[in-house]
């Protein structure tokens, strides 16, 4: 299984760059993560409980980091061992990148994933969906983590982006009443001179005759 993805963070690079790489953030962000202990350089040993469809199973292997450019990329990897429901592997080739506009950045990802043994029996499509939602749980969950711990960066971003709505709105309330103004003043255009003459020499005569 293989996906991609990417989404906005109202944070600096550098500041996303240090929580990817801090444990007890990838351990609060990690689906189902019981135990995530340093176990040697960029390499951490984990525990995790895991379901798919009707059976569970907890994992225990490790997380390594590699492939490391600070503070542009790396990779995250998962390998790990259930027992009796089998093994997991996975891999996520995570990408940072200033944001277009404003202070924030963008973080991509690549995400693959492998399971082998009893759940591998339990369906490709049903094991697709779970590796999806798990990969999508941990960065949303990444996401809200850093929205706790810098909340005044990412209310700066919701109060420039009502500003850039209303700026919209506006320009749109002024378009439209534009076209409105246009429409009105074509059909003005429209009316002959001859009709314009006539009805002020109707008016000319009401009013002489209203005075007689």
């Amino acid at each position: 299984m293989e996906m991609q993805a990417s989404r906005p963070l109202a944070v600096a690079q550098q500041q996303v760059w240090n929580a990817l790489n801090d444990p007890v953030v990838l351990k609060v962000c990690i689906p189902g993560c019981e135990r995530l202990e340093p176990n040697g350089d960029n390499q951490y040993a984990v525990g995790v409980a895991v379901k798919i469809g009707p059976m569970s199973a907890k994992f225990v292997g490790k997380v390594l980091l590699s492939d490391i450019h600070a503070p542009n990329s790396y990779r995250i990897s998962f390998d790990g061992q259930g027992g009796a429901a089998g093994f997991g592997k996975g891999q996520a080739d995570v990408q940072l990148a200033p944001a277009a506009e404003g202070s924030g950045c963008v973080l991509s990802y690549t995400v693959r994933a492998q399971v082998g043994g009893k759940m591998a029996q339990m369906g490709q499509r049903l094991i697709d969906g779970v590796a999806k939602s798990m990969a999508e749980d941990f960065f949303g969950r990444f996401d809200a983590e850093m929205q706790r711990r810098h909340p005044q960066a990412y209310e700066a971003a919701a109060q420039v982006a009502a500003a850039e709505l209303a700026q919209a709105q506006a320009a749109a309330d002024a378009a439209q009443a534009g076209a409105a103004g246009a429409k009105a003043g074509g059909w003005l255009s429209s009316v002959p001179v001859w009709a314009w003459a006539l009805g002020a020499a109707v008016v000319v005569v009401a009013g002489v005759y209203l005075l007689g």
